[in-house]
């Protein structure tokens, strides 16, 4: 199986799309604010699917906290063989057939992993983060997609998840660097550098570009 993991403060907005998408070999893992009471149509494919949460502070240590708690939540189920992370905005581009089949053939995980010269990227880095983190280990991307190894593996990870902690705050944003700098350090080789996840991070500031209605065509 593989296990889509959406981490949302609400609502997912786009929830009619998955559920078209949605077929066979998954399990789903909704980590919401712990304040969201709503809940989801029993006919839903997100229902029942909501697993313990906490608070979470967009760029803080607190996301990674989430996305390590969804991944030990589907770890519980050894079926898995892939993990992936999604956020609210996420949208399926192929069926499911197509990305099963292109997840499950691969002996790798997808972790966009780059070294950004950009002052979003390289600048953010803080010197009091070495020897344990050094520049030259410092990478930036958002979004993974895991196998159960490498999923245990940044689970397990204590040192550098701790200088992060401590050294990351904004306008450095740890989800941005975190697991792309630890998986770097540790096992390059396991990773071809590259997001299963395509995000427009062209635009100036923090956040990616956006696609709202006057964007969407049926060509696009």
């Amino acid at each position: 199986k593989i296990a889509f993991m959406f981490l949302t403060k609400e609502l997912i907005p786009l929830a009619l799309l998955w559920e078209m998408f949605f077929k066979g070999l998954y399990s789903i893992y909704v980590h919401h604010h712990p304040s969201y009471n709503d809940s989801w149509p029993e006919d839903s494919v997100f229902h029942g699917r909501r697993i313990p949460s906490k608070v979470v502070e967009w760029g803080r240590a607190t996301m990674i906290d989430a996305e390590m708690r969804l991944s030990a939540n589907a770890l519980q189920d050894f079926t898995k063989e892939r993990f992936v992370l999604f956020l609210k905005t996420c949208v399926p581009l192929f069926n499911f057939t197509t990305i099963y089949s292109y997840l499950i053939d691969s002996n790798k995980s997808f972790i966009s992993s780059y070294d950004d010269p950009r002052r979003v990227g390289c600048s953010r880095y803080n010197p009091r983060m070495y020897p344990t983190i050094s520049m030259f280990d410092w990478r930036k991307g958002s979004w993974f997609d895991v196998n159960p190894k490498l999923a245990i593996e940044i689970i397990s990870d204590n040192k550098c998840y701790t200088i992060f902690r401590d050294y990351c705050i904004p306008p450095c944003y740890m989800d941005e660097h975190y697991i792309p700098t630890l998986v770097n350090i540790h096992c390059p080789e396991r990773n071809p550098n590259r997001s299963i996840t395509w995000v427009d991070w062209s635009k100036a500031g923090p956040y990616p570009g956006k696609f709202g209605r006057k964007y969407i065509s049926k060509e696009f």
